[in-house]
């Protein structure tokens, strides 16, 4: 068997896997910090039974605000399966009656959960729930088997994705991998349900501070991606460093919730760009809606 150099994310850090730690703090083993029927996602994602949520531990991206930082960073929680074990994973959430498989950041293990989803195929739509940070290469790798794409595009500016995200290349490299999913999966299809069978569903989280960030991310996809819809997100909650004493260092209004004047500016702005979709209530925030890992 060869050896894998890792190269699935952008940052492309060619750690061996299989004997050191990545940038995404992953080794070689698929992780699984929780997988159960999950009910707070968009509504056509969500239905009435839940979504089939599997959380992979570790995280390509690793935000300094991030609400999941107690299984994205450090030594990992969680469980170690094979392929195999995944797939199983899979269809007993889909016999509880998830409306689909929803994969929570799985940009690390793409090619372990490719290998799942070529032993059986879901029979529920399979949904890719991502930072947006990809290699359009991995994407195509996934091309047939992943039905629903949902992407973050979390930053418009350079500069906020370098101090915050430790990537720079974000807001381009995103682009292109959204371009991807959309050339795969195109606008969404909804059932008779009103669930997404397939497509594509940006999602853009507002923070505190910074409305002129999420202005510009919202041009930049009413120009790209026209027809797709977009899941606005007002639950940034402070978490992680964002929590510590003294916040992150240079981003002390990331340690308050977002106001109510900032949503509605950024609200209005995407109804100016004519964009369709959902808007977050700020009742979404808070530690209560942070799923429990333990």
């Amino acid at each position: 068997m060869s050896a894998f150099h890792c190269r699935l994310c952008p940052r492309q850090c060619g750690v061996l896997r299989e004997s050191e730690v990545a940038s995404c703090h992953s080794g070689g083993e698929i992780r699984v910090a929780r997988a159960a029927l999950h009910h707070w996602e968009e509504p056509p994602i969500s239905g009435h039974k839940g979504s089939g949520a599997v959380f992979f531990s570790g995280c390509p991206l690793g935000c300094l605000y991030c609400q999941n930082r107690e299984i994205s960073s450090g030594e990992l929680p969680g469980w170690a399966v094979s392929p195999e074990e995944l797939s199983g994973i899979f269809f007993r959430l889909a016999d509880e009656g998830a409306h689909n498989i929803n994969l929570v950041t799985p940009t690390h293990y793409a090619h372990k959960i490719r290998q799942a989803l070529l032993l059986r195929k879901p029979p529920v739509p399979v949904v890719y729930n991502t930072s947006g940070y990809e290699r359009v290469e991995v994407l195509k790798s996934l091309e047939g088997l992943v039905d629903v794409y949902l992407p973050d595009y979390k930053y418009a500016e350079a500069s906020l994705a370098r101090d915050l995200s430790g990537a720079e290349d974000y807001p381009e490299t995103a682009l292109q991998a959204i371009r991807e999913m959309v050339r795969q999966a195109g606008p969404p299809v909804y059932g008779e349900d009103g669930l997404m069978k397939r497509g594509v569903l940006i999602r853009h989280l507002i923070l505190p501070g910074h409305t002129k960030n999420s202005i510009a991310a919202l041009e930049r996809i009413a120009r790209e991606f026209p027809g797709i819809p977009v899941s606005l997100m007002a639950q940034y909650t402070p978490w992680g460093l964002a929590k510590a004493p003294g916040g992150i260092p240079g981003y002390p209004e990331l340690s308050r919730p977002i106001t109510r004047r900032e949503l509605q500016k950024v609200q209005e702005a995407l109804f100016d760009l004519g964009l369709d979709g959902f808007v977050q209530s700020r009742k979404a925030m808070g530690e209560e809606f942070i799923p429990a890992f333990s």
